[in-house]
């Protein structure tokens, strides 16, 4: 990532199409020699920066800076404020003052430094008084930088960038305030006696039912899950809740690559309590796409999805209700989900290997439920603060 030249650097707040265009171009230039970097499909990244597109900035604004040096683009940034977040207790991370900033890409440590201070400033102009990141954009996204794991392609919904970022950013006064934990796990042979026992006593309880999701219901479902989503992770570290047309939108987007057999829903006297979502790794795909399906790509990734076939199998997300979680019900219930789905991940996807994150640092009971399933951290994502004073 050396410069090619030294002249000064110039920051530019992108104003219209083409320097949103250059904005999202910029990440394939710098990454391109990384063989772990997996491409974004291109209108995808310009949706998720596009008000009307993404119903996030229905409750944030954010601002987007390019970097420029001797007439070339070397670097950009995104500056942001959720109000939502604003909402939240100071004690859970979030909170009054806190602004965000995220999506950097720099050639070099003067670029990231010269927008780094752009962000700052603009959070500043916003009223903040911390900045925390980098998120990209809502935590909801991509949170974090990665820190250890930079050797294999993240899964899918997962970020990647340069090693060199930690040093060029904890250089601007940055100091660590939360670890995210992302776990690999060999699926193919199932799981260790303990975690057999306890899926074969849930089985005996007759109040506990472990359904799969029904498609053909899927604004129902996704609503269902997602209101279960919003409570147990309600006193999460960073929490933030995902609004109605958040909740639509993410469906929407998921809606491609939502298998039934991949999501579970837990009933425990017949209220829906827990559910676990996994994905299969669209990256595989993506990798070699260099994020555009044209002109041959929309036809593999059709092919793909009418029977994907994936190696690595990913849980973004899974939540237990506030009032079960620390209780023996809950980890029964996860230990059913989980068996659950490796066993028709391994059958129908051919998949070898779990991918469950993020996860926080300090989440007991999940970090509890990877360590019991024999899973290691193979990714961790770092965030940082820093007061604007």
């Amino acid at each position: 990532m050396a410069a090619h030249s030294q002249g000064p650097v110039s920051i530019h707040p992108v104003k219209d199409k083409a320097d949103k265009r250059e904005f999202v171009e910029l990440a394939f230039r710098l990454n391109r020699g990384d063989p772990a970097w997996v491409p974004p499909l291109k209108n995808e990244a310009f949706d998720l920066l596009t008000p009307g597109k993404n119903p996030w900035f229905e409750h944030g604004k954010a601002q987007l800076f390019l970097a420029r040096r001797d007439g070339r683009t070397v670097g950009r940034i995104s500056a942001h404020v959720d109000f939502l977040a604003l909402e939240q207790p100071a004690s859970q991370g979030m909170g009054p003052g806190t602004g965000n900033w995220g999506l950097l890409e720099a050639e070099d440590a003067e670029v990231a430094h010269a927008l780094i201070v752009s962000a700052e400033d603009w959070l500043r102009g916003q009223g903040m008084n911390r900045a925390l990141g980098p998120l990209s954009i809502s935590i909801w996204d991509e949170p974090g930088l990665l820190v250890e794991g930079f050797d294999t392609p993240p899964t899918i919904m997962l970020g990647h960038n340069s090693p060199l970022y930690q040093a060029w950013i904890e250089g601007e006064g940055y100091r660590p305030v939360k670890k995210l934990f992302n776990y690999a796990v060999d699926i193919v042979d199932g799981f260790p006696p303990l975690v057999n026992r306890i899926v074969a006593a849930g089985e005996k309880n007759e109040r506990i039912r472990i359904r799969r999701v029904d498609k053909r219901k899927f604004d129902a479902e996704a609503q269902l899950i997602m209101g279960i989503l919003n409570d147990a992770w309600s006193d999460n570290w960073g929490f933030v809740p995902l609004t109605d047309s958040e909740i639509a939108y993410v469906g929407k987007k998921l809606k491609d690559i939502v298998f039934e057999d991949l999501i579970r829903v837990a009933e425990v006297d017949g209220e829906a309590v827990a559910f676990m979502i996994v994905l299969p790794d669209l990256n595989e795909l993506l990798i070699g796409m260099d994020g555009s399906l044209f002109p041959f790509n929309w036809a593999r990734l059709l092919w793909w999805l009418r029977k994907p076939k994936s190696k690595r199998l990913r849980v973004p997300l899974m939540g237990v209700v506030k009032k079960l979680q620390n209780s023996r019900m809950a980890s029964t219930l996860a230990f059913m989900m989980i068996e659950y789905i490796r066993r028709d991940g391994v059958a129908k996807y051919g998949a070898e290997q779990g991918d469950i994150g993020w996860v926080l640092d300090d989440n007991q009971g999940m970090n509890a439920v990877a360590d019991a399933i024999n899973a290691t951290v193979n990714r961790v994502y770092q965030l940082y603060d820093k007061p604007l004073s």
